[in-house]
């Protein structure tokens, strides 16, 4: 099975998710500056929580560059992920309705955990389905940064139930870590185009054997 279907899928749930952490934005009756002030709690909470969705919009795009194909087990994983991510609106609402309280910030914890859990079963899926030697798999490795993102996430959680600031801080150096533009796919295309271009030295050399004369 072809990926388009499932790319323009997921494009429109991201998209419609966002839209409804935007519409959770309450517009002030008054219109001054200082109407806006009790806003910034939420309005940085809504900035982290478009950065998620940016950066795993991001990574899906590009994973799905050097995925060639579907098949029903990664139509599943690709709907897990999807269930995670239409999570975040509701966790980020809560956290904002509760001026980070312990366990809506741990909640909105769990969630991220959640869709780095699913993320890293989807990559799997794929790698599975393309095999070892595929684009993705040598591009993702043994995925360190994915690895550590998720302790991050276990680590914030835990703090969230004893101080909610250091938790969300936690959340935040994971969103900064993503935030670095991630070219192990990008980079691996680019050396496989390089290795397809450069002539072999056995095909280079007048005699075609590689300099034996």
């Amino acid at each position: 099975m072809k990926t388009n279907r499932l790319e323009a899928f997921s494009d429109g749930v991201i998209a419609i998710i966002i839209t409804i952490m935007v519409l959770e934005l309450k517009v002030p009756h008054e219109p001054t500056l200082a109407a806006l002030k009790p806003l910034g709690p939420q309005v940085l909470s809504y900035a982290l929580s478009f950065i998620y969705l940016g950066i795993y919009w991001n990574n899906h795009h590009h994973m799905f560059q050097v995925s060639h194909r579907v098949s029903g087990g990664v139509l599943w994983a690709n709907l897990h992920l999807l269930f995670w991510l239409s999570l975040i609106p509701f966790a980020t609402a809560w956290v904002d309705e509760n001026h980070l309280a312990s366990v809506p910030t741990a909640l909105y914890g769990v969630t991220l955990l959640m869709c780095a859990i699913s993320y890293s079963i989807l990559v799997r899926t794929l790698i599975g389905l393309h095999g070892k030697e595929s684009v993705l798999a040598r591009a993702i490795g043994d995925d360190r940064k994915g690895w550590l993102s998720i302790g991050c996430y276990i680590v914030g959680i835990a703090l969230s139930c004893w101080r909610p600031w250091a938790g969300s801080a936690a959340y935040v150096i994971v969103a900064m870590i993503w935030l670095i533009p991630d070219r192990r796919i990008e980079n691996t295309i680019r050396r496989d185009e390089r290795s397809r271009i450069s002539p072999s030295p056995a095909l280079s050399h007048p005699n075609g054997e590689g300099g034996a004369a």
